[in-house]
């Protein structure tokens, strides 16, 4: 098999990168986080790029390209552990480009493809626990469109977005819907996370909104897995560079009149580190290459690679701070926030243990051996 990239795909790692490097360095991301945790700037500068189409077929106003792609891009902002939730972005597009009836299409998709509205997915209650099937916001209908009114929780950059993805019940089976911010009945109260980016409380009250999908549930499920791709690949661009900022640390660091990294138990823990690195790299190519495979298929490999994430992400987060001493865990220090970052998204669209239930569950006679 053949894991090359293009030369299109490399042009676009290349011009994220830059951008990184260049327009969005920790200082600004610090201040960002300090101010906020949401920077509508950086996010329009995206948008430029051209990265908020990617997902929108090119008919409807974007780049029409593929997980390939979203990986790409995933890595490199991973690696400047961007505050900015674009992985919403490419949730938006595939759900609303894959479920969506045309008019929801036409008035969202090119305004999303362009950077002027931020749509994101609303879908965690208090009661879930992860489970996606589990859904008290109800909706009833009103006229041509519906009413929907329920609370949902750890909105990403909730009161910042421009709308919502919500799955509610309707007529007792879950369907998916898009809200506007601005609508009445919608209330939002922000917050800053641990890793430092923006969530919110949505609130729901009559709030009127339009129909996705009546296939709830197969739309939110899709619309998770691709946020799960989305995440191992930030994952892999996050930890790559905590391993590097480690390296770069033990080769300055002094001890007994030496370098740290001359130091043979000390080497073997960085050995290990990129061990587990290009673990959690392998599987999300694996994730990237299954997200349009068939639904059964496709989530039984999202729950192998959110696994291999939350192992990876907390071994290579927990050595990093071992290999710095105290540094490793003071705010003005860069590795710190990464460690922030690799903690939270364990946590993320279901935790480490979640995830170890989810492929037992989904186990076949082979034990995925040849699955």
């Amino acid at each position: 098999m053949d894991f090359d990239f293009s030369d299109d795909q490399e042009q676009l790692r290349d011009a994220v990168r830059k951008w990184v490097d260049k327009g969005y360095g920790f200082e600004r991301r610090y201040k960002a986080a300090k101010a906020g945790g949401f920077d509508r700037t950086a996010y329009g500068e995206l948008a430029e790029l051209g990265l908020c189409g990617l997902y929108i077929s090119e008919a409807d106003g974007g780049l029409g390209m593929g997980p390939v792609e979203g990986m790409v891009v995933m890595e490199e902002l991973g690696r400047g552990i961007v505050l900015e939730p674009f992985a919403q972005t490419l949730i938006a597009g595939g759900v609303l480009g894959g479920y969506a009836p045309q008019p929801v299409k036409d008035a969202w998709l090119g305004r999303i493809a362009a950077g002027d509205a931020l749509v994101v997915l609303a879908h965690q209650e208090r009661k879930a626990r992860y489970r996606l099937d589990v859904c008290e916001t109800t909706a009833v209908q009103a006229g041509t469109g519906w009413n929907l009114s329920g609370a949902k929780s750890m909105v990403p950059a909730g009161d910042q977005a421009d709308a919502f993805l919500v799955p509610a019940l309707a007529n007792g089976k879950m369907a998916l819907f898009i809200v506007e911010r601005t609508a009445s009945g919608v209330a939002t109260r922000g917050y800053i996370t641990q890793d430092g980016s923006r969530a919110a409380e949505l609130t729901l009250a009559n709030a009127p909104a339009a129909l996705v999908t009546a296939e709830g549930l197969v739309a939110l499920e899709h619309a998770v897995d691709i946020g799960i791709a989305a995440l191992c690949a930030e994952g892999v661009g996050v930890m790559e560079k905590t391993l590097a900022i480690t390296v770069d640390y033990m080769n300055t660091r002094k001890q007994f009149g030496v370098a740290i990294a001359s130091f043979q138990a000390l080497r073997h823990r960085v050995a290990d580190m990129k061990m587990q690195l290009e673990l959690a790299r392998s599987m999300s190519y694996y994730a990237s290459l299954k997200l349009n495979a068939p639904a059964d298929e496709r989530r039984r490999a999202m729950a192998r690679a959110k696994y291999q994430l939350g192992t990876s992400a907390r071994f290579i987060g927990q050595q990093s701070v071992q290999l710095h001493g105290g540094i490793g865990v003071t705010d003005e220090y860069i590795g710190s926030h990464y460690f922030k970052k690799l903690t939270q998204m364990e946590m993320t669209l279901g935790d480490t243990l979640h995830h170890l239930g989810e492929v037992s569950a989904r186990m076949q006679d082979s034990a995925g051996v040849f699955a």
